[in-house]
């Protein structure tokens, strides 16, 4: 008798033990504006524009896989301020070849060269090269492959190669592996860890303009980057991206660069037409994101800054905006979920905490 009560009793441990063995941790998906400063301009501090997102389980803080969208000026030090090293970013993916959305790229390969030169070669995602109407091209590949050119020809690269050869001799370029498609008005997968899948989709700013989705078991975001629509100037339906609202369907966050319509050619800015159509307004942007079923919208890419007076040379009618006047416009546009106006190191947790 006490042979079967000491079996019912390991039984009823394994049982008991069982269940607690096989919980897994709850997947996450934090999202991270790194940097939210519009335009090549100045102002406050603000870093150029970025977005990370990491994704991954309780276990790890939602840390298994780094993903860096554009990398303006001051990413790394944004990224510090999370924790997070250029070693530890899996991949960087492009919008688009303009200065504040690239700026920082440069730094972010340098530091990994310099501390982490042993760890795999860093993916850099973006649009195939592309030719122009008026007969230039945007190059991401040429861009990667002479991101470190000024230090190699300032001899900085050979002075510190011969003080540590485990360093590739080429410099940071050669920790880059760029990977490069064609931009489609149809969404294609560009990238993928695991459970995590990247796709992108044409969008219009200047050639090669491309935007992202990431979806994840934890939830979705798309990254607009400066995406506006196909119709340059109006009459147009709306300000924003067909494609970039395609690609949003379903999405729980929609990261996208916003202009605030006080910057209209008949407000009084001063800003030439062509710079003020080529963006999407918040208040598209509230639309779109209602039409679009997500539940986060977070506008980034400000234009103008909060507090700012005016945006470069370009002034603001009625004074600096605030938080209140982005979520109003936003608002206006029908949306009714959560809208955060960018600031840097603001973040959305999927599912909340």
């Amino acid at each position: 008798m006490k042979k079967i009560l000491i079996s019912l009793s390991l039984v009823g441990i394994f049982w008991l033990a069982g269940p607690a063995s096989t919980v897994a941790a709850a997947p996450c998906l934090i999202v991270t504006l790194t940097g939210t400063q519009g335009g090549p301009s100045v102002f406050n501090g603000l870093a150029g524009s970025g977005t990370l997102v990491r994704y991954g389980d309780d276990s790890n803080d939602c840390g298994a896989v780094r993903l860096q969208f554009d990398a303006g000026r001051g990413t790394s030090m944004r990224l510090s301020q999370l924790g997070v090293t250029p070693a530890q970013i899996n991949a960087v993916f492009f919008t688009h070849m303009h200065s504040d959305h690239a700026d920082g790229f440069a730094d972010l390969v340098q530091v990994r060269w310099h501390f982490s030169a042993k760890a795999p070669k860093l993916d850099m995602v973006c649009s195939a090269d592309q030719p122009s109407p008026q007969g230039y091209g945007v190059s991401c590949s040429k861009f990667a492959a002479h991101i470190a050119d000024a230090y190699l020809k300032s001899g900085e690269i050979a002075q510190r190669y011969s003080e540590d050869k485990t360093r590739p001799e080429g410099g940071p370029a050669a920790l880059i592996n760029t990977i490069a498609f064609e931009p489609k008005d149809e969404p294609q997968q560009v990238w993928s860890s695991g459970d995590v899948k990247v796709s992108a989709i044409r969008s219009t700013h200047i050639p090669g303009h491309a935007s992202y989705r990431v979806d994840t078991p934890a939830g979705s975001v798309v990254i607009g980057g400066d995406a506006g629509n196909d119709v340059f100037a109006p009459p147009r339906t709306s300000s924003t991206s067909d494609q970039v609202e395609k690609l949003a369907k379903g999405a729980d966050v929609i990261v996208h660069s916003a202009i605030h319509p006080v910057m209209a050619p008949d407000k009084g800015s001063g800003m030439p037409p062509p710079f003020y159509f080529r963006q999407s307004t918040s208040a598209d942007l509230g639309a779109m994101a209602k039409r679009a079923g997500a539940k986060h919208l977070m506008l980034t890419h400000l234009i103008p800054p909060l507090g700012a007076k005016q945006q470069g040379p370009y002034k603001l009618p009625g004074g600096a905006l605030t938080e209140a006047d982005y979520r109003k416009s936003a608002q206006e546009g029908g949306f009714a979920g959560n809208i955060i106006v960018g600031t840097d190191l603001v973040s959305v947790r999927l599912p909340a905490k």
